[in-house]
């Protein structure tokens, strides 16, 4: 699993960010001014990169929060097997079996390049190359 630690405060809007184990992309981040008894608080809203679920959190900005380390790769389609696409990395020419998303069903041919990402040990596809 490739995490790493950062404090809230540091996060901006487009960042990565874990929240309940899931790797999200923050997309919208707001904080508000330190109450008399308190710390400055931070409010999250992101959305999960892999099941599209909006997620909030609230902490204080001096609070640590898991960031997910991702990494992008590019891949062949090898074949098409119902709504799978058999991909071969075009680094270290693994093969390995993604769902292809229904924004992509049309684009997504045998012969064509995509680009995945990765992130704790799950992949998904995320663009045609042209």
């Amino acid at each position: 699993m490739s995490k790493e630690v950062v404090e809230v405060g540091k996060l901006k809007d487009g960042r990565f960010v874990i929240i309940d184990d899931e790797p999200c992309r923050i997309v919208g981040f707001s904080t508000s001014a330190p109450g008399k008894h308190g710390h400055a608080k931070a409010k999250i809203d992101a959305i999960g990169l892999f099941d599209g679920q909006k997620r909030t959190v609230v902490r204080p900005t001096s609070a640590k929060i898991e960031v997910p380390i991702i990494e992008r790769g590019g891949a062949q389609v090898l074949a098409i097997i119902g709504n799978n696409a058999q991909l071969m990395d075009l680094k270290t020419y693994e093969t390995f079996e993604l769902p292809i998303p229904m924004n992509l069903r049309g684009e997504v041919r045998e012969g064509v390049e995509v680009e995945y990402i990765q992130a704790l040990g799950r992949r998904k596809i995320e663009r045609v190359k042209s």
